[in-house]
């Protein structure tokens, strides 16, 4: 049985990120048949159609192969007024222009918002879910992922606390079974 391909997007780009070591901590546990990658958006020219024109930027056209080959998507985001930050939505927009040229669609993704907040980064979640609607990305439904106070979810060696290691193994064991529900495009 071949693995599967699944392309994690982290939508903060602080070198400390929350996220980052939540979706680090996912890949260290997920099931054996998944292989799981962190795809770089920082470096993403800011969308323009006009450079769509003929001769994208080559960031541009990685980016897009490593999302067409992809088996399915992981998103990690922090909530910035009440939405995602703007590196994530600028990754949705690249790998889905020009039209018709949408590579997420088809694919299963899940999101998990981390926040140092009481509310973990809720509003960032469902409005990523708006925006992964329109682009045909089947999103997993349950276990719904808000992790709050993520400051206090680490001791000073860095390790994760066990009730929230325990969340996410469910949460990823989810997720290969939501995967199994879809044949990629």
């Amino acid at each position: 049985m071949s693995k599967k391909k699944i392309s994690v997007l982290v939508g903060s780009l602080r070198a400390g990120s929350f996220n980052k070591k939540i979706a680090k901590e996912v890949i260290k546990i997920a099931p054996s048949n998944l292989e799981l990658e962190i795809l770089e958006i920082g470096q993403l020219t800011h969308y323009n159609e006009d450079l769509d024109q003929g001769n994208p930027p080559q960031e541009w056209v990685q980016f897009r192969n490593k999302i067409k080959n992809s088996d399915g998507f992981l998103f990690f985001t922090p909530e910035y007024n009440r939405s995602v930050p703007g590196v994530l939505k600028n990754a949705l927009d690249v790998a889905s222009r020009p039209y018709g040229q949408n590579c997420w669609a088809g694919k299963p993704g899940a999101v998990v918002s981390v926040s140092p907040g009481a509310l973990g980064a809720f509003g960032a979640n469902h409005h990523l879910r708006q925006s992964m609607v329109f682009l045909n990305v089947p999103m997993m439904p349950q276990p719904e992922a808000y992790i709050g106070n993520a400051r206090n979810l680490f001791d000073e060696a860095g390790n994760l606390a066990a009730n929230t290691k325990d969340f996410l193994q469910n949460f990823i064991n989810a997720y290969e079974n939501w995967l199994d529900k879809f044949q990629t495009i």
